[in-house]
């Protein structure tokens, strides 16, 4: 039997999901997707969960698809693999999920991330890179295209011009580049990479969660609004968080000049 393809621990609000097949370099399989589709619903339905950390065991955060397993295709009668099939089954519900949780995630990528991989960690709000690590776009060394959001995350990320080259060359790039050309808000010593992440986690859990789901909400959405309509959404966030304890609490802090003490409500 595979070994627990997703370690999961809560601590002060933070839950850290650890990827968890380093024989593989984490690679994605059919088990590993769905625990992690289990633990994004444990996600947005525990209240004690206020952050979400992801990271890989071993060498390497994600490479991707594992082309050795059953993956990345299921089977048609015709004996062939159809791999629009498994993606619509589990794969996409899982970048979803993510995006649509009210919850932020950070990545901390600590090696690899390769093709499905890379795409993971950009799903994330926040992600940041060891030193050491590197953000490869393999899919056309197998005549597929960028997945997991890829052809959506990487010309929101790094611009057209860069997403097409990186797609269409399968082009390898390491953490430096990569922040250089906004794919990682921060690199890191390897060493430090946990250390680092796991502050950022917790900063964000002991922060005002409600305002974090609607800055996802209303980024999200400006990659179609016009102006115009995303004025509208951000009045109409503004009215629901004006509403909140968490932004009395705010505003009571600020002028007390103290740290605010938020609760999600």
């Amino acid at each position: 039997m595979e070994e627990t393809p997703v370690l999961a621990a809560l601590e002060g609000g933070v839950l850290t999901l650890t990827l968890n097949r380093p024989s593989r370099l984490n690679a994605m399989s059919h088990p590993l997707i769905e625990a992690m589709n289990l633990q994004l619903k444990r996600a947005r339905e525990d209240e004690a969960v206020r952050a979400v950390l992801l990271t890989g065991t071993g060498r390497g955060f994600c490479a991707g698809a594992d082309l050795a397993g059953p993956g990345p295709g299921d089977p048609t009668t015709s004996g062939e693999r159809d791999v629009g099939a498994v993606m619509d089954r589990i794969f996409n519900p899982m970048i979803r999920a993510m995006r649509a949780l009210p919850k932020p995630i950070v990545a901390a990528v600590n090696g690899v991330a390769a093709g499905g991989g890379a795409n993971l960690a950009l799903a994330c709000d926040i992600v940041l890179a060891a030193r050491s690590a590197r953000f490869d776009q393999a899919f056309v060394r197998i005549s597929l295209i960028p997945d997991l959001g890829g052809t959506w995350f990487l010309p929101h990320t790094v611009g057209d011009a860069r997403a097409r080259a990186l797609a269409m060359l399968g082009s390898t790039v390491p953490a430096e580049e990569a922040e250089r050309m906004g794919m990682v808000w921060q690199v890191v010593d390897d060493a430090q990479l946990m250390e680092e992440a796991t502050k950022v986690a917790r900063k964000l859990a002991a922060g005002p969660t409600l305002s974090y789901a609607a800055i996802k909400q209303a980024i999200d959405a400006a990659a179609t609004n016009t102006l115009d309509q995303q004025l509208d959404l951000e009045r109409d966030s503004q009215r629901m968080l004006g509403r909140t304890a968490d932004f009395k609490e705010g505003v009571a802090a600020f002028l007390a000049k103290r740290p605010a003490q938020f609760t999600g409500r």
